[in-house]
């Protein structure tokens, strides 16, 4: 402001009405100001080219510079943050993860940042968890049940007092007789199986979630049976309670599950169960991956589990979110691959990418550069198998069976992966290499089917030797 009013001619009223436009950012009101700047300046005998270039350095401060009391009150709350972070760390992040428990987004950042200072994050559990994150020691915090979805605090309130007042759950249906049913609904039991949420009390998760309605009727109907005896005067009895069997699941189901509950995976990475395949042939993880050369490019292969998808109508161009465990990169997917690959790219879908990966400048300052990954080709794990495997090499004893082999095969012929079999008995030995009618594509179908027949040992994809490109 004192630079406007020395060197423009402005009044205290206009300088104001100028920092005002600079905090705007709206060029049409600042091209006005430009104008205003370069006649005060001409008055007071300064060229046009030296007041546009105060002008500049004006406006260059203004996206970043504070006022010296906004300053001073940053830096005391820096130092009350990094105080409280270093002496208190449980308590200080269990008040900020509870800050943000409606943004998953949020909480996933928060809960990520507590790993890595080495903190430990208990997970969800109805029998000890609060609506909030709460401190349990210096290195330990218990998850706000209120942070999964569909819950709620009235709900989680519920919830705790009935634990309050009758001891820990004993299991399912326990918790459905205890708690407030005005309170507690299908949505909210389901949520909180989702989340891990019972697994103290049964870790089959399956069998829970195939339960709840059972156990919300069962529940009902001792509220309206309680203090009701028979004719006789006996006490009503209900048979013995069961849950319902169910087909366990899988690790990807698992952590599926938690992902719509929690908003991110809690107990895994659904890239870890296919890490030591693809680190066969995808030997960048995404924490190392790096540019070849300040503003050099460089073909990179690399993989992870899609997290989320953001499209940007106006710049042409999807941006995917991938992950395997180590970190999380953008990677950028412009019209014309994005069409071609449209069927592979979905949420929590595993893909391979071979990708071009450049530094590039923001703006003129040195240090603003950042990665950008901009995908090329896009592969499912089963083209990316076909596409890398040298051969599928299946091996089999003397008692296998060729017809069996033959019918497991023929769905998946006319693929791109050779087959060969490796054939023993005690008395030889060969490897034989099936013709090309019976090249197979590497579906987890084929190889599940296969395992299952000739055991997991026995059935080998064969990767060819790749660089970190390609």
């Amino acid at each position: 402001m004192q630079m406007a009013q020395i060197v423009g001619g402005y009044s205290l009223g206009a300088a104001d009405l100028l920092r005002r436009a600079m905090g705007k950012k709206k060029p049409e009101e600042m091209a006005q100001q430009r104008a205003v700047f370069r006649d005060g300046a001409a008055k007071n005998g300064l060229k046009q080219a030296k007041a546009d270039e105060l002008f500049d350095l004006m406006e260059k401060f203004a996206g970043y510079g504070f006022n010296k009391s906004h300053a001073a009150a940053y830096a005391l709350v820096a130092y009350q943050t990094a105080y409280f972070k270093t002496h208190h760390p449980a308590a200080f992040m269990a008040a900020n993860l509870s800050a943000v428990m409606n943004d998953t987004d949020k909480v996933k950042q928060f809960y990520e940042d507590t790993r890595i200072n080495g903190l430990k994050i208990l997970p969800p559990d109805v029998n000890c968890g609060e609506y909030r994150f709460v401190p349990v020691d210096t290195g330990t915090l218990s998850y706000g049940l209120g942070a999964i979805k569909g819950t709620g605090e009235a709900a989680i309130a519920a919830i705790v007092a009935a634990r309050n007042a009758g001891g820990p759950f004993r299991d399912l249906f326990d918790f459905c007789e205890r708690v407030d049913k005005r309170l507690i609904n299908r949505r909210v039991v389901e949520a909180l199986v989702r989340a891990g949420a019972f697994d103290a009390v049964e870790p089959r998760r399956a069998n829970l979630l195939a339960s709840v309605g059972i156990a919300l009727e069962r529940a009902e109907q001792a509220s309206r049976h309680a203090q009701q005896v028979s004719l006789f005067g006996a006490t009503i009895v209900e048979a013995p309670l069961q849950l319902n069997e169910a087909r366990a699941w899988s690790d990807a189901e698992r952590l599926l599950n938690e992902k719509l509950a929690l908003g991110f995976y809690l107990s895994g990475h659904p890239f870890s169960s296919h890490r030591d395949e693809i680190r066969q042939f995808v030997r960048t993880t995404l924490d190392q991956l790096k540019p070849s050369g300040e503003y050099g490019t460089s073909s990179v292969l690399i993989a992870g589990v899609v997290e989320s998808i953001r499209k940007l109508q106006s710049a042409r161009l999807v941006a995917l979110n991938l992950s395997d465990g180590t970190a999380t990169q953008e990677v950028t997917v412009y019209s014309e691959v994005f069409e071609q690959y449209r069927s592979l790219i979905a949420e929590d879908k595993l893909l391979v990418i071979e990708a071009k990966a450049r530094t590039v400048r923001r703006g003129d300052d040195p240090d603003a550069v950042f990665l950008r990954i901009s995908a090329e080709k896009i592969y499912d794990l089963a083209a990316a198998r076909s596409r890398f495997a040298k051969r599928m090499r299946l091996a089999m004893n003397g008692q296998a069976d060729a017809a069996k082999l033959k019918e497991l095969l023929a769905p998946y012929c006319n693929g791109g992966c050779p087959v060969s079999v490796t054939y023993y008995n005690q008395n030889a030995r060969c490897e034989v290499e099936l013709g090309e009618t019976w090249r197979v594509s590497l579906k987890d179908d084929l190889l599940q089917s296969l395992s299952a027949w000739l055991s997991t040992e026995n059935v080998k994809i064969i990767y060819r030797e790749t660089a970190s490109g390609s």
